[in-house]
């Protein structure tokens, strides 16, 4: 990048990408932030300058609580027809009175409008995350890119447009739970795998840089082979007997990371136990230039599934093998959430800027979280930019590549990350759009 007659390389060498699933950024941050909602504050410095969720939603309805007992008590239905409901043209007044539909699994599950859509968690559950966001940078209005379920929400991480709605499309690759017959009844699903699509992960290697994804069970599910369903993890902490429902979530999940679903990455290429192999690598100076790490179902804070302490733990592992290891200098860790689960957030999702394969808007959904952690992020910043996966993308494009939009989807469109990040520390400027 260059500027002023001097032409410098970016400091961040590396970058860390976390997902954790299904929370909005009400339901984490609601009672981090403190300013009164809807204030729209411009500072940048701290709670005080992002907004506090709402005492009652706009029906009325005063939030539960959000701890690790009532995430995994039950699951909210995040299907795109009910969010679009609940979203309810910018209303936001229909997750807990006036939506219909359920995201039902042999008939039952949970109903599209509930009290349990409006729950709000305090420090004492995700006060870890509180503490990453005082000392280093949050984004407050950062969007998941289509309102739907989770693997819809993924493949902007990695090609930044539409691919298909909710969870439609299963990778057919090493560790589909479309063959595991406990669990296929459950989808509505067919197997995919796509050819001939680019994804940031083919530009990055085009340029000689490194790639992998690291995720928890992938050895168990190549253990078990293509056609095989993905073995319970050995460490699985849920009972069939006391927990079915977690226990069976107790595999490696191939529709979780994006990249399964184009030939190019299936069956191997570039993915990695991440067990087995993440603080290995780190340990023996293996780090690739772009990591996308994955937990398993019960660790990724996926309500009904895995309570938000297991969730927490798991990122601060990650963060921990970064900061105490030789790569802490050199590596921006982003940590975000793949879509909000069908949980109450108060500021309406912005108008479409991508189209599905029949030419008709997509549609945004709720805020989710979004930090940047290490010596690259502003300290205890929060950043106003209106942002969402593909700005992920946009910034992998623009450190790593130098022109951004590359792959000519949302890539070309979106805000970069740049407002989180602290200029002196890369070495120049980030662009904020």
């Amino acid at each position: 990048h260059c500027g002023n007659s001097t032409c410098r390389t970016s400091n961040i060498q590396h970058v860390v990408l976390i997902v954790q699933e299904n929370h909005t950024f009400d339901s984490y941050f609601g009672r981090y932030c403190t300013a009164a909602a809807g204030s729209n504050p411009t500072c940048t410095s701290g709670p005080g300058c992002c907004e506090r969720a709402p005492d009652k939603e706009p029906r009325g309805a005063s939030p539960i609580v959000l701890d690790d007992a009532s995430n995994f008590a039950t699951d909210r239905d995040h299907q795109q027809a009910c969010e679009v409901q609940q979203i309810n043209g910018g209303k936001m007044d229909q997750f807990v009175t006036g939506s219909t539909g359920a995201d039902t699994c042999a008939g039952v599950g949970p109903s599209c409008a509930s009290p349990n859509n409006w729950a709000l968690a305090s420090a004492a559950t995700v006060g870890g995350y509180w503490t990453l966001a005082d000392n280093n940078a949050l984004a407050d209005r950062y969007f998941q890119p289509i309102a739907g379920g989770t693997s819809s929400n993924d493949m902007y991480l990695a090609i930044s447009h539409f691919q298909f709605v909710d969870n439609k499309a299963m990778p057919n690759t090493v560790g589909c739970l479309l063959n595991c017959t406990a669990l296929a009844l459950c989808f509505s699903a067919s197997k995919t795998l796509y050819t001939g699509r680019t994804t940031i992960a083919d530009l990055l290697l085009s340029a000689g840089k490194t790639f992998t994804v690291y995720a928890e069970g992938y050895a168990d599910a190549v253990a078990a082979g293509v056609n095989g369903c993905p073995n319970i993890a050995g460490t699985c902490q849920y009972s069939a007997i006391t927990n079915p429902v977690a226990h069976q979530a107790c595999r490696y999940d191939a529709s979780d990371v994006p990249f399964n679903y184009y030939a190019q990455f299936a069956n191997g290429a570039h993915n990695a136990d991440f067990y087995s192999r993440f603080s290995q690598d780190v340990a023996a100076n293996k780090l690739p230039d772009f990591a996308y790490i994955k937990a398993m179902s019960t660790r990724n804070e996926h309500p009904n599934v895995s309570n938000i302490s297991d969730g927490v733990n798991f990122v601060k592992s990650v963060v921990q093998t970064i900061s105490q290891s030789p790569y802490a200098s050199s590596t921006l860790i982003l940590l975000t959430w793949d879509e909000g689960g069908g949980f109450f957030d108060h500021v309406p999702p912005p108008p479409s800027i991508d189209t599905d394969d029949l030419n008709r808007p997509v549609p945004y959904g709720t805020r989710v979280p979004m930090l940047a952690i290490g010596p690259f992020a502003k300290k205890g910043y929060v950043s106003h930019v209106q942002m969402e996966h593909s700005s992920i993308v946009r910034f992998l494009e623009y450190n790593f590549l130098g022109p951004v939009g590359q792959l000519g989807y949302s890539d070309a469109k979106v805000a970069n990350i740049g407002s989180l990040l602290d200029a002196k520390a890369v070495g120049f400027q980030i662009p904020e759009n």
